[in-house]
């Protein structure tokens, strides 16, 4: 959907971009710590009997088959002509309600405390009206031509070898959603209904392949991957000849184990074959992205997301950043802010896709209504709030999730509300139900 250009070395132009962007950022993960009690006998003569090591679970037993629903609503007060909210992808209708996806998991995860060798594996699928934009290209891609579409999310088995470095190395392969960014496909693992603008154009969701993460120490993780592309399959599902090259590092622990940093970058041929006026095979897309995490405390967590993407073939590039916050009130209420500004200076990148297969058809390089604002800086902030009600055991973790988003383009045309406005206002909210 959107690429940007380059001839040096990814992490020449990125580092130089990131260095125009200074934002501070932070959060982490914290460690919890149980202790349990056990009662002596009562007999004073005698020692107090040891406690018997729990067996470990059998492998049957850590299976595990979920699913979650998400329903939401976005509220445009402009009513724009073309019925979209512009900037947003998973978003996009306004003033329509939308079942954005029904998600079922099957799934073994990794052992997190595994001292040998564990493996697993993950099955997901979708329905739903985030599927137009999700699809690994020639997988059920064109079965359904309404906008709730089915998809494949993740296939993938998984496997930890505890060797080669201190802390082993994890395996991944099949299909799976990315690990570059702070925000997620699944409902649940997000902060906000709507996405960044970085999630909806900077970055892959997908990819089928397969990368190892080498836990050197406790402080230090190596990524080192390769797959088709950028929301890709295999043979016809490749929109040209050439794999893709992911890699990059995580930082663990610093800051007296508050600092947590995710560093990787995607680069491969990502332009469809059939459709453009030079050799796609030989014209990469570089994918680069950074996001910092700070736990300040249990309450407080900040996060700051830096992308920049270029398209050698086009000759085109973007550049963003995003910083978030999110604190939480008590177990039933977390308040959320997103802020972002996001440089498309091609206009290349952003766009907006009217009709059900638009995006997917780009993609294959086939006719497709595309809507693009030309060269733009776009920014976006957005006040979220997370509220978990009383519920069922059957349905914890539901979420009802209401935000307050304005969208301004800083620079450039007036993408906003048909093409007619500099900004944008948008009231949402979602229910989200884990099952």
């Amino acid at each position: 959907m959107a690429v940007a250009n380059g001839h040096a070395s990814p992490f020449g132009g990125f580092f130089m971009t990131i260095s125009k962007l200074s934002m501070v950022s932070l959060a982490a993960l914290g460690t919890a710590l149980t202790v349990h009690a056990h009662a002596q006998t009562a007999a004073p003569a005698e020692a107090p009997a040891a406690a018997a090591d729990a067996p470990p679970a059998a492998w049957a037993d850590t299976l595990k088959i979920h699913g979650s629903a998400e329903l939401g609503f976005t509220i445009n007060p402009d009513g724009p002509g073309n019925g979209l909210n512009y900037g947003q992808l998973f978003t996009d209708k306004a003033n329509e309600v939308l079942l954005n996806q029904v998600l079922l998991t099957a799934e073994r995860p990794l052992d997190p405390k595994a001292e040998g060798n564990d493996y697993g594996f993950k099955l997901q699928g979708m329905i739903g009206t985030d599927a137009r934009y999700t699809h690994f290209l020639g997988e059920l891609d064109r079965i359904i031509h309404d906008r709730t579409q089915v998809d494949i999310v993740e296939a993938n088995f998984l496997a930890h070898y505890a060797g080669l470095t201190e802390g082993g190395v994890d395996i991944k392969l099949g299909q799976y959603s990315t690990p570059l960014g702070a925000e997620v496909i699944d409902a649940t693992a997000n902060t906000f209904y709507s996405h960044s603008y970085i999630f909806n154009f900077g970055l892959p969701l997908k990819h089928t392949g397969g990368y190892a993460t080498f836990h050197v120490s406790d402080m230090l993780d190596i990524y080192a991957g390769g797959d088709t592309g950028v929301n890709t399959s295999l043979f016809h599902g490749d929109n040209n000849g050439v794999p893709a090259f992911l890699g990059g590092f995580g930082l663990n622990g610093l800051m007296d184990g508050k600092l947590t940093v995710l560093a990787l970058t995607h680069i491969g041929a990502e332009n469809p074959s059939n459709s453009v006026g030079f050799n796609a095979d030989a014209k990469k897309r570089w994918i680069n992205d950074i996001v910092l995490t700070y736990k300040y405390d249990d309450t407080l967590t900040l996060t700051t997301e830096l992308n920049y993407i270029k398209d050698d073939g086009f000759h085109a590039q973007a550049y963003g950043i995003a910083q978030y916050l999110a604190y939480t009130v008590n177990d039933n209420v977390q308040v959320s802010l997103r802020g972002e500004v996001y440089r498309d200076a091609n206009g290349f990148f952003v766009a907006a896709f009217p009709n059900p297969l638009d995006f997917v058809n780009l993609e294959k390089g086939q006719p497709a209504q595309v809507l693009s604002a030309g060269k733009a800086t776009y920014s976006e902030v957005t006040l979220g709030m997370t509220y978990k009600p009383e519920v069922p055991d059957a349905i914890t973790g539901t979420m009802i999730r209401p935000e307050l988003r304005y969208d301004r383009a800083l620079a450039g045309g007036k993408p906003y509300s048909n093409f007619t406005s500099k900004g944008q206002v948008t009231l949402a909210f979602d229910l989200v139900v884990p099952f």
